[in-house]
C-alpha cells in the first residue's frame, strides 16, 4: 500500500552535500568534524539528513519555508519528550548559517530503527493502535507551545486556509478523480469547525516519520510541522497507510468525533490532490498512491460522513 522509497538521489540536492556539511561542522562543531559522514538511505524532502558517526545526525533545511522548524524543535522537543511514550529527536546543537549555506541547521542524536517506508510492521493493526496511543498522549501533553500557523504549514488550524488551492486542484483534476464526491468531502471538512481544547499535534505522521524496531513502533521523528491546535491533521494516516481492520482499529483507538474525522478527510484530500497536480504522469508510483488515498477518503466519507 505504501510505495517503496525512491532511490536516494545523488548527494547535492538543494545545494547541500557532504563537503558542505563537513565545512559547517569544522567551523562550528569541531568536536564532531572528523566523524564518518554519509547521507541517510531514505531522505525527506524538507530537510537533508546525514548520519554522523554512530550516534549523531546532521539535519539541514532545503529551503526557507522549512527554517522555522529548526528553532521550534530545538526549543520544544526537550519539553515535550518527557511526556511522550516513545523517543523523539534530541537536538544536541543548533548550527548557524555559514560556508555559503544560508539557513540554521542542527545536530541530533541518532535514533535506531527503520521507517515504515522501508520496513513492514509485524501487524498493521498493531501499528495502528501503537500510533493512536502515541497521538493521544501527544495531544494531551501538558506543555505550552506555538499555535498553529505558518510555521506548521497551517496544519492544526482550519483546513479552510487551503480552500482556494483545493478548489483549483479539483478544477484541474476533472476526469482524474471523482471531483463531485471530492467536493462533498471538502465542504464537509469546512462545515465542521474545531471547538475543542487546542493540544499538541505532530502534523505529519507519515510512514517516513515513524521508526520501527522488530516490527513495532519505536520512535516518531520530524516535528517540523508540529504545534498546538486541532488534532485532525494527525488522523491522516488512516488513509495514508492503513486500511480495513487496521483503519478501524485506529479509528476506535483515537476516539475522535465525527467533525474531527471530517476535517481529517479534508486534510488528506487536500494533500493528495496537491501531489496529483504535481505528478501528471500516469503510472508514476507516487501518483498511483495518491489516487488510492483519494479513493479511500471518498469511500470513508460515504461510509462514515
Amino acid at each position: 500500500m505504501v510505495p517503496a522509497p525512491a532511490p536516494t538521489p545523488p548527494d547535492g540536492r538543494a545545494g547541500i552535500d557532504a563537503a558542505l556539511v563537513r565545512r559547517l561542522l569544522a567551523a562550528q562543531f569541531p568536536q564532531w568534524a572528523d566523524l564518518p559522514l554519509a547521507p541517510v538511505p531514505v531522505d525527506g524532502w524538507d530537510n537533508r539528513t546525514y548520519r554522523l558517526g554512530e550516534a549523531l545526525t546532521v539535519r539541514l533545511p532545503t529551503g526557507p519555508g522549512y527554517v522555522p522548524a529548526v528553532a521550534k524543535e530545538h526549543t520544544w522537543l526537550p519539553r515535550l519528550a518527557p511526556h511522550l511514550p516513545l523517543p523523539v529527536p534530541q537536538v544536541l546543537g543548533e548550527g548557524r548559517p555559514g560556508e555559503g549555506y544560508p539557513h540554521p541547521w542542527s545536530v541530533r542524536r541518532w535514533i535506531e530503527g527503520e521507517t515504515v517506508l522501508s520496513a513492514e510492521p509485524r501487524s498493521r493493526t498493531a501499528l495502528a493502535r501503537e500510533l493512536a496511543a502515541f497521538a493521544r498522549v501527544l495531544w494531551a501533553a501538558p506543555v505550552d507551545g506555538p499555535a498553529a500557523g505558518e510555521h506548521s504549514w497551517y496544519r492544526g488550524g482550519p483546513p479552510a486556509h487551503y480552500d482556494a488551492a483545493t478548489r483549483a486542484y479539483l478544477a484541474e483534476l476533472g476526469g482524474v478523480v471523482d471531483t463531485r464526491a471530492a467536493a462533498e468531502v471538502w465542504e464537509a471538512a469546512l462545515a465542521a469547525p474545531f471547538t475543542g481544547r487546542p493540544g499538541w499535534f505532530h502534523g505529519d505522521l507519515a510512514p517516513g516519520n515513524l521508526l520501527l524496531r522488530e516490527g513495532e513502533l519505536a520512535a516518531v521523528i520530524d516535528f517540523g510541522t508540529s504545534g498546538v491546535g486541532d488534532p485532525a491533521c494527525d488522523l491522516v494516516p488512516a488513509w495514508g497507510m492503513l486500511e480495513g481492520e487496521a483503519r478501524e482499529a485506529f479509528r476506535a483507538a483515537v476516539a475522535q468525533d465525527g467533525g474531527t474525522w471530517a476535517r481529517a478527510r479534508g486534510w488528506a484530500l487536500w494533500k493528495a490532490l496537491l501531489v496529483l497536480t504535481e505528478k501528471p504522469q500516469d503510472g508514476d508510483p507516487v501518483r498511483e498512491e495518491n489516487l488510492r488515498i483519494v479513493r479511500a477518503v471518498l469511500d470513508d466519507h460515504a461510509a462514515h460522513g
